[in-house]
């Protein structure tokens, strides 16, 4: 009995450790989609998105930019499309996240900036379709840093990526992220 239940451990033990890797839950007015973070490919970005997250930032966000066949963009605005306040910019890691492995492939999350590319603070784009010119070196020879991936609720992001919009690719029918958690961590935590 003493042998199957330090089998046990050691098999528990070695779950744990592939399951390693932060996630967070999205749930939206359009499902819920949990997200797989990258901690040692883009470091920086993932505390980041993760302080967001605990602050509760992105509760109440809308994706106020949907673009078909392309990506989804939420994080930074209220229903009123007013911009939430941010902390300090993140600096750019597309490099690093590129060279390991991490590209802006059908499904990845990535943080949206502007044509600084060391400016992402918030707001956060999902793919949804693969964006090769969006990898380092991208068009600006910065690129777009992929900090995670969507391991389930692909179709809630495809749902939302063939929303109607109207001018400047603003969804018709708004669609709110109603929260953001940790997956694995407690509320407050």
């Amino acid at each position: 009995m003493k042998r199957l239940v330090v089998a046990a451990s050691l098999v528990l033990a070695s779950v744990s450790a592939f399951a390693a890797n932060p996630q967070v839950e999205l749930i939206t007015s359009k499902g819920k989609v949990v997200i797989e973070l990258y901690p040692e490919k883009a470091p920086l970005t993932v505390a980041n998105f993760l302080r967001y997250v605990k602050d509760k930032q992105y509760d109440g966000t809308i994706f106020h930019r949907v673009i078909r066949d392309f990506m989804i963009q939420g994080g930074g605005m209220d229903e009123k499309m007013a911009e939430k306040p941010t902390r300090p910019p993140v600096k750019n890691e597309a490099k690093t996240a590129f060279e390991k492995g991490l590209k802006n492939d059908r499904g990845t999350i990535a943080m949206a900036r502007t044509a600084n590319p060391d400016s992402a603070t918030a707001q956060f784009f999902i793919n949804s379709k693969n964006n090769d010119f969006l990898n380092y070196p991208g068009q600006d020879g910065f690129g777009y840093t992929v900090f995670g991936k969507v391991i389930s609720g692909l179709p809630v992001v495809d749902q939302i990526s063939v929303s109607p919009t109207a001018a400047g690719d603003v969804p018709v029918n708004t669609i709110t992220i109603q929260s953001a958690r940790e997956l694995g961590k407690k509320s407050g935590q």
